[in-house]
């Protein structure tokens, strides 16, 4: 069998433009080592060309090709224009020398820095370029990294890397635009806030992970910021929601996050209370049937809760009671709402009455204080003062009216947020559905055959 000759591998690689237009080019690089083998005699060779790839690692085809061909026995010579032409790491380059050239007796070339390690002092020569090779390309990182962090202080997007989603970056103005996801992303904030769970939201919207959407969520980039190596910085971008909305929306992923933690597994668990001697009660499993809710003075296992030595409450199934309480709850929210929208119709008409009637009253004493200007008429003192007290009673109304009409408005808003927890309700976790129950639920109160709610945004309560 005869064996395969050696040849001398010509390794040409260019990563841009710029360095085609400095002389680097793939033609120019490759005309050159044909002139270095044609000088010393060496007929025998094979073109290797990574065009288009950095130097800053190895893993690139043509590289891949070559050491391939090395580990072969197929290589005598490996010859470059550059030493950098090889890599931009001094590490890889080494490891080139070191752990695949040397062991199988290639020779290493670089003709701009006439190096050859077939000697010694071309071999010394050679950790010393590549030492310099990686203190250049550190130098450039260091300088790009200072480059990007000034242009993220002015409020430009850093460019780079994978643009938000929801956003679009226009590399003329150097900002991000929001595209057609814009609203996606803000009904994400929206169904959070009204209580719908991650899994929900990402089924909703199409996204394919629960943890995206948690991720998008907290992209403060939506909010008008620009989050670069854990500092934040005011983008020149539009938000896609307010500081405010964004906020609220991480008060309540930490609030959350806490529940989850240490919450309770049943949906009701610390809001039932005994109406007969008023301790709590406590969910119990009932064979294979289920739960139930009892008393606990009746749970020999706890006298620390107790309140009674003869407490006789009954005992009733949990998940009875569980529905009782959420159907009690969207229907209260239904009713208040209608009872809302009434109130807020008659509220703007007495608004607009007492509007009527102060702008009325400010004419008249305006005209009076002109005639007692003019005639100095004493008589007219009475009306006037008649006048700024109606005129002052009127104010008082009014703004009793409006204190009374945001009141009510904050109401409409938290019965607003129990009707689309409504809508989610299927898809929420438990923690999230005790979470809903608890911001409106004072307590729960069972006595015998009777249950009364008590709701923390009423004044009455619900037999």
């Amino acid at each position: 069998m005869t064996k395969e000759r050696k040849s001398a591998a010509l390794y040409v690689r260019v990563s841009t433009d710029a360095q085609r237009e400095e002389g680097y080019s793939i033609e120019a690089q490759q005309e050159m080592l044909i002139a270095y083998c044609v000088s010393r005699g060496i007929a025998d060779y094979r073109l290797y060309i990574d065009g288009g790839f950095s130097g800053s690692n190895i893993e690139r085809p043509e590289m891949t090709r070559l050491i391939a061909d090395i580990r072969l026995g197929r290589i005598s010579h490996v010859i470059v224009y550059k030493l950098d032409r090889l890599s931009r790491s001094q590490k890889d380059t080494l490891y080139l020398i070191e752990d695949i050239l040397i062991p199988h007796g290639v020779s290493f070339v670089s003709l701009n820095e006439n190096m050859d390690t077939a000697t010694p002092i071309g071999r010394a020569m050679l950790g010393i370029m590549s030492a310099f090779a990686q203190l250049e390309r550190e130098t450039i990182r260091e300088r790009t990294r200072m480059g990007m962090k000034e242009r993220v202080k002015s409020g430009l997007w850093p460019g780079g890397g994978k643009v938000p989603f929801g956003y679009d970056y226009d590399a003329a103005q150097g900002i991000l635009v929001p595209n057609a996801d814009a609203d996606t992303v803000r009904l994400m904030y929206d169904l959070y806030r009204k209580g719908w769970s991650m899994m929900a939201i990402a089924r909703y919207t199409g996204l394919k992970y629960e943890r995206l959407a948690e991720q998008i969520l907290r992209r403060k980039t939506n909010a008008g910021y620009i989050v670069y190596n854990g500092v934040e910085y005011k983008g020149k971008h539009e938000g896609l929601i307010s500081e405010t909305e964004y906020e609220e929306t991480m008060r309540l992923m930490a609030e959350r996050a806490r529940g989850s933690r240490g919450g309770a597994k049943h949906l009701l668990a610390g809001l039932v209370e005994c109406g007969v001697c008023g301790a709590k009660m406590r969910y119990q499993k009932w064979g294979k049937a289920g739960y139930k809710i009892y008393c606990y003075s009746q749970d020999k296992g706890k006298p620390h809760l107790a309140k009674s030595d003869h407490c006789n409450n009954r005992k009733l199934w949990a998940e009875e009671l569980e529905e009782a309480v959420i159907a009690d709850l969207f229907a209260m929210s239904s009713r208040k709402l209608g009872e809302d929208t009434g109130e807020e119709r008659r509220g703007k008409g007495l608004d607009e009455l007492l509007r009527g009637q102060i702008d009325r009253l400010e004419r008249k004493l305006k005209n009076l204080y002109h005639l007692y200007g003019d005639s100095g008429d004493e008589t007219l003192e009475e009306t006037i003062a008649d006048t700024r007290k109606e005129l002052s009673e009127t104010k008082e109304r009014l703004s009793a009216l409006l204190s009374e009409a945001g009141d009510a408005r904050r109401q409409q808003a938290l019965w607003q947020e129990i009707r689309s927890a409504e809508e989610a309700w299927d898809f929420m976790t438990q923690t999230e559905k005790q979470s809903v129950l608890r911001s409106c639920i004072e307590k729960i109160v069972v006595t015998y055959d009777r249950t009364d709610l008590y709701y923390k945004v009423l004044t009455e309560q619900s037999p």
